[in-house]
């Protein structure tokens, strides 16, 4: 069986997982993270955000939320094939639902039955470690010819090569995937990294009513990078530490 998990290993080609131990671990990443879900619906181009809110394996489903914006319940309902993705970690996992849905209920909530994938794309994106920063507030800043007021939010984790951002409201339509902006810049612990970066993906939670952004730094400077490396090391070394003393404590 591949090894989807595996820390330290480099971008890798898409991969498709054909076994249930495989596809039900990446769809419990999606479900336990809260992943916000993209839905489109075959030969339209609207999308549609949901997410993954129960696994049934016993019975072979899953269960999806309401889609937002709500008139994609109405294709939803018609039992028209969709194609479903998320980014978990730098890693992109999407699967195509051929099949009908059925509408039910979930904690007094409405929700679709779907059966669970009998294959999943899975694509690791990047080669870098990603250290998690939820515990320190970093604000960030991003900038440029296209947006028309500074964005202003927070770092959520860094890799050697990127970061992840968070800003409040929706901004999803204004910022645009490949796009480089001319500033992004991050006030860390060691000094304020100031950088352009192009935008790998951006998706608005509407429950959060937070925008989050993939960047990835571009032609950062040598004196940078190596800060940026020895600051994400330095991440590194404490998680391990704390993953080993919570192991034998």
């Amino acid at each position: 069986m591949s090894n989807p998990f595996a820390e330290d290993e480099g971008p890798q080609p898409p991969q498709i997982l054909k076994t249930a131990t495989e596809i039900q671990a990446n769809l419990r990443l999606l479900l336990d993270n809260h992943i916000p879900l993209l839905v489109r619906f075959a030969e339209r181009n609207q999308r549609y955000q949901t997410y993954l809110i129960e696994i049934n394996r016993e019975k072979g489903w899953i269960a999806l939320d309401e889609l937002i914006p709500s008139d994609g319940e109405r294709m939803m309902g018609l039992g028209e094939p969709f194609h479903i993705e998320g980014y978990c970690d730098g890693v992109r996992v999407a699967w195509n639902n051929d099949y009908p849905v059925h509408p039910g209920e979930l904690d007094d909530a409405r929700c679709y039955w779907a059966p669970i994938p009998d294959q999943v794309l899975y694509h690791q994106r990047r080669n870098a470690y990603r250290a998690t920063l939820l515990g320190q507030p970093i604000t960030a800043e991003l900038s440029g010819k296209t947006i028309r007021k500074t964005l202003e939010g927070k770092v959520l984790d860094m890799s050697a090569t990127g970061c992840k951002l968070s800003f409040q409201g929706n901004h999803q339509s204004g910022l645009q995937a490949g796009q480089v902006y001319e500033q992004l810049v991050a006030k860390l612990p060691f000094g304020t990294v100031t950088t352009a970066a192009e935008l790998r993906h951006v998706v608005f939670d509407e429950k959060l009513g937070l925008t989050f952004c993939g960047m990835r730094f571009y032609r950062l400077g040598g004196l940078m990078q190596r800060q940026i490396e020895r600051f994400v090391y330095q991440l590194q070394r404490e998680a391990r530490r704390d993953q080993a003393s919570d192991r034998f404590s």
